[in-house]
């Protein structure tokens, strides 16, 4: 099964959100752009919303599959909540369409603090964050 391709990582980088983000005054502005960023991710077809794929941790949902082709990661992953979505495009953009070492050298830390997104999530959707770049770090490091 191939996977559906996204835009983040692609046309939709870390700089492209960052930049954006800079632009909102306040945190309700920017929860709406991080919405709008979900709503640019397609969905995952329901036959690969899996046991295998899914991801422990997260308070919603949230399903990430992966594959490499021309030596970069591919990923494709989805969530049953819209703010959810919006998140695993900002995670996407680090990670989608990078090489395993790009994946794993990128200071994902630095990427939320530059966007000031931990402090301004749920304690729940905060680990649900860090699961998702977990898995992906997992990935990355079996590739």
């Amino acid at each position: 099964m191939s996977l559906t391709p996204n835009p983040f990582g692609t046309d939709i980088t870390t700089d492209d959100i960052l930049d954006t983000l800079g632009f909102f005054d306040d945190w309700e502005e920017r929860y709406k752009y991080i919405i709008e960023l979900g709503k640019q991710l397609p969905s995952m077809p329901d036959d690969k919303k899996t046991e295998q794929h899914l991801i422990r941790g997260c308070q919603s949902q949230v399903w990430i599959d992966s594959d490499i082709i021309d030596g970069k990661l591919v990923l494709e992953a989805d969530s049953d909540a819209h703010i959810v979505k919006g998140l695993l495009g900002v995670v996407l953009s680090a990670y989608n369409d990078k090489t395993p070492a790009d994946a794993l050298a990128f200071d994902i830390d630095g990427y939320f603090a530059d966007i000031d997104l931990i402090k301004h999530l749920s304690p729940t959707r905060g680990n649900g964050i860090r699961a998702m770049v977990q898995r992906i770090k997992e990935i990355a490091a079996g590739a």
